[in-house]
C-alpha cells in the first residue's frame, strides 16, 4: 500500500522566492485562495513524506498562497491535492454567493420598511408617540415618611375595601329626612369646617359618619343637625392634633343642643357604626391621583378645582350613593383636567394609579359637570363661597368646561 502524505495549507502564508519548488505542467501562475484557514489534505504521495517548514510571511507581501509540502504531488496531475484545492475554490465561491444574497436580502428589508414608513405618513397613519408613564414617588425615595415602597400596596387595599363601608340608598329609611334637608346639613357643615380650620381629612370623615348612621338608624328630623355636629367631634378626634371641644360645636350650634346631647349622640354613633371610624374617604384617593396628575411639578390651580368638585359631590345625595369614593375622586380629576385645558384630558399615569380608563368616568364625571355648571345659581353657597376666594385660587369663577361633559 502506497503510504500517504499530510498536506497543510497554512493560513495566510506568502510564497518565498527559491524555496518552493516548480512543478511541471504548472507554469507560474498558482490559484491564489482568499479564505483557506488551516486547510488539511491527506493524499497519496509517489516518494514518501518529506516534511517541510515553511517561513512566516513577509510584512511586504502577505498574500495568502497554497504550499504543498509533498515532493511527488504537481498541480497538472489529477489527485487528492487538486481535488482538495477545487472543493476550497468552491466552498469560496458559494460563501461569496451567499454573502452577497444577505446584503441583497438586508436591503430589501430596509427597503421595504422605508417605503412603508412613508406610505403611513403620506396617508396619516403614523403612530402618535405614547404617553409616558411618569414615576410620581420619584421625588420622595429618599422620604421615609413617604413610605413610597408600600403606596401601590396600599392604594390597591384601599380599592379593595372601599365597598365595605359604602352607603348605598336610605332615604327610603328615613320618614322625616329627605335629600334636601342632608344638602343643607351638608352645606352647613363645610362652613363650620372652614370656621374651624380643621384638616380636609376630617371634612370628608364627618359626611361619611353622617350617611352611615343614617343609612341603619331612624333619625327625627329635629335631631338631624346633632348627627352632623356629633360626627365632626367624631371625625376630630381620629384627625385632628388639636380638636374642638365639645363646647365648640354647642356653641356653634346656636345652644340647640347641650352638652350631654351631644356625648350622648356621639356614643351612640360609635355603636352603631361598630367603632369603625378607619375608611377609606373620597379624600384618600383624591391626594394621590391630584399627585398623579400634576407629576412631575406641583399645580395649585389644579389642586384647589379638584377639592372644589370634591366637595360639590359631597353635598349631593345622588353621587354619593352611586359613586364610590375612588370614583368620584378620578371622575373630580379628569372634569378638573378639562376645566384647565390640561391636555391631555386623562393620562396613561393616572389610568394606571386610579385602574379607570376615560370611558369609565364619563358618567360620574357628567353629574360632576352638572353640578359645577349650577353651583353659582345654587341657594347653598358654602362650597361656591370657600372656593371664589384667593385662599382657593378662585377656581369656582372659571366657567366650565364644554365638549362631551356638556352633552346630556
Amino acid at each position: 500500500m502506497a503510504s500517504r502524505a499530510v498536506v497543510v495549507v497554512p493560513h495566510q502564508l506568502q510564497r518565498e522566492e527559491g524555496k518552493q519548488k516548480k512543478v511541471a505542467g504548472e507554469g507560474k501562475n498558482r490559484q491564489v485562495l482568499q479564505d483557506i484557514s488551516n486547510l488539511v489534505v491527506t493524499a497519496p504521495a509517489a516518494q514518501g513524506k518529506i516534511h517541510a517548514k515553511l517561513p512566516a510571511p513577509s510584512e511586504k507581501n502577505k498574500k495568502p498562497v497554497i504550499g504543498i509540502i509533498n515532493g511527488g504531488l504537481t498541480a497538472g496531475k489529477s489527485g487528492a491535492a487538486k481535488k482538495a484545492v477545487a472543493a476550497v475554490n468552491e466552498k469560496s465561491a458559494v460563501s461569496g454567493r451567499k454573502s452577497r444574497e444577505g446584503a441583497s436580502r438586508k436591503n430589501a428589508r430596509a427597503f421595504t420598511s422605508i417605503l412603508s414608513a412613508r406610505s403611513k405618513a403620506a396617508c396619516g397613519l403614523t403612530s402618535k408617540p405614547k404617553d409616558p408613564k411618569v414615576d410620581i414617588d420619584a421625588a420622595d425615595a429618599d422620604n421615609e415618611l413617604a413610605v413610597v415602597e408600600y403606596l401601590d400596596e396600599i392604594y390597591q387595599f384601599y380599592k379593595l375595601t372601599e365597598d365595605e363601608n359604602r352607603v348605598h340608598e336610605y332615604m327610603a329609611l328615613q320618614p322625616e329626612i329627605n335629600t334636601k334637608m342632608r344638602s343643607i346639613l351638608v352645606d352647613w357643615l363645610i362652613e363650620v369646617h372652614h370656621k374651624f380650620e380643621l384638616m380636609p381629612e376630617t371634612l370628608y370623615l364627618t359626611i361619611n359618619l353622617v350617611d352611615r348612621f343614617l343609612s341603619v338608624k331612624v333619625v327625627p328630623r329635629r335631631e338631624l343637625q346633632l348627627v352632623g355636629i356629633s360626627s365632626m367631634l367624631l371625625a376630630s378626634k381620629y384627625e385632628e392634633i388639636w380638636a374642638p371641644e365639645v363646647n365648640d360645636f354647642v356653641c356653634i350650634s346656636d345652644n340647640a343642643y347641650g352638652k350631654e346631647k351631644v356625648l350622648v349622640m356621639e356614643k351612640a354613633i360609635l355603636g352603631k357604626l361598630g367603632w369603625c371610624l378607619t375608611v377609606p374617604t373620597t379624600y384618600v384617593f383624591l391626594v394621590r391621583y391630584i399627585k398623579a396628575s400634576s407629576a412631575p411639578s406641583d399645580d395649585e390651580l389644579m389642586e384647589n378645582m379638584v377639592y372644589f368638585l370634591a366637595e360639590l359631590g359631597l353635598m349631593h345625595y345622588s353621587a354619593t350613593i352611586l359613586y364610590c369614593p375612588s370614583m368620584m375622586a378620578a371622575s373630580a380629576v379628569y372634569v378638573a383636567r378639562c376645566t384647565l385645558d390640561r391636555t391631555p384630558f386623562w393620562t396613561e399615569t393616572l389610568k394606571h394609579h386610579t385602574g379607570y380608563s376615560e370611558d369609565e368616568l364619563m358618567d360620574c364625571a357628567k353629574l360632576l359637570h352638572s353640578f359645577l355648571s349650577a353651583a353659582a345659581d345654587s341657594k347653598l353657597k358654602a362650597v361656591y363661597n370657600k372656593f371664589c376666594s384667593p385662599q382657593h385660587g378662585a377656581v369656582a369663577l372659571l366657567s366650565p368646561p364644554g365638549g362631551n361633559l356638556s352633552a346630556k
